[in-house]
């Protein structure tokens, strides 16, 4: 298990070695691996279960039966999805959850969390951290709202990468999509995003190859 992870992850913010590992257990945590591109958990089915990044990426998509996919957000090693579902029993999944790449997860059940386990300090620990990651979840989804309002391509794909440069304080910087998953995110299609990205070079206005970008 990836102990540095889980010691610097939001859910366990402000807890001792010792409030980890009872937390732990308290919440029957379970450990699995998956390849890139399964299909973690699936739209239509409940889950008492939210999962921590151990190592690599998933991503949070919308795919309908007529075979569109939207990509929600991108979810790295460290941070968590499933959370308002997990907490919500009853809830069906409206999304899937894909792993991006090979990856590790840390699934903990907290259904029933809030009721069964007796008041100590690192249940009030767990209930604020809890809060923190509703909100930080939020935050990115109305990120992505931002993104996606602006009627042409080309207003999309600045709108993202702007808000790229400012999280990593940088003009120069890679982004944890391929092209395709770039337009499933922006709601673009492929072929109409990629040749605005052609036109956006020859201007001067950026420079990219793959999923590396600088801004100029």
């Amino acid at each position: 298990m990836n102990n540095t992870i889980i010691r610097k992850t939001i859910l366990f913010r402000d807890m001792s070695e010792d409030e980890i590992h009872t937390c732990l257990n308290a919440l029957k945590s379970q450990e699995k691996t998956y390849k890139k591109d399964t299909v973690i958990l699936h739209a239509g089915e409940e889950t008492d279960k939210m999962g921590l990044v151990l190592d690599g990426s998933v991503t949070i998509e919308s795919n309908d039966m007529w075979g569109n996919c939207t990509i929600l957000t991108h979810v790295p090693a460290g941070q968590f999805f499933a959370e308002t579902y997990a907490l919500l029993p009853g809830e069906v999944m409206l999304v899937d959850v894909k792993a991006n790449e090979d990856c590790k997860i840390l699934f903990v059940t907290v259904e029933g969390f809030f009721s069964k386990i007796p008041s100590s300090s690192w249940k009030e620990k767990l209930t604020r951290n809890l809060l923190m990651i509703s909100a930080h979840k939020n935050l990115t989804l109305t990120g992505r709202s931002f993104h996606t309002s602006p009627k042409s391509a080309r207003g999309r794909i600045l709108s993202y990468l702007n808000a790229v440069s400012l999280q990593k304080h940088s003009v120069e910087f890679d982004i944890p999509f391929d092209r395709q998953q770039l337009a499933d995110y922006l709601n673009l299609e492929r072929t109409n995003m990629s040749k605005e990205l052609g036109k956006m070079q020859r201007e001067g206005i950026i420079e990219c190859r793959k999923n590396h970008f600088k801004l100029i």
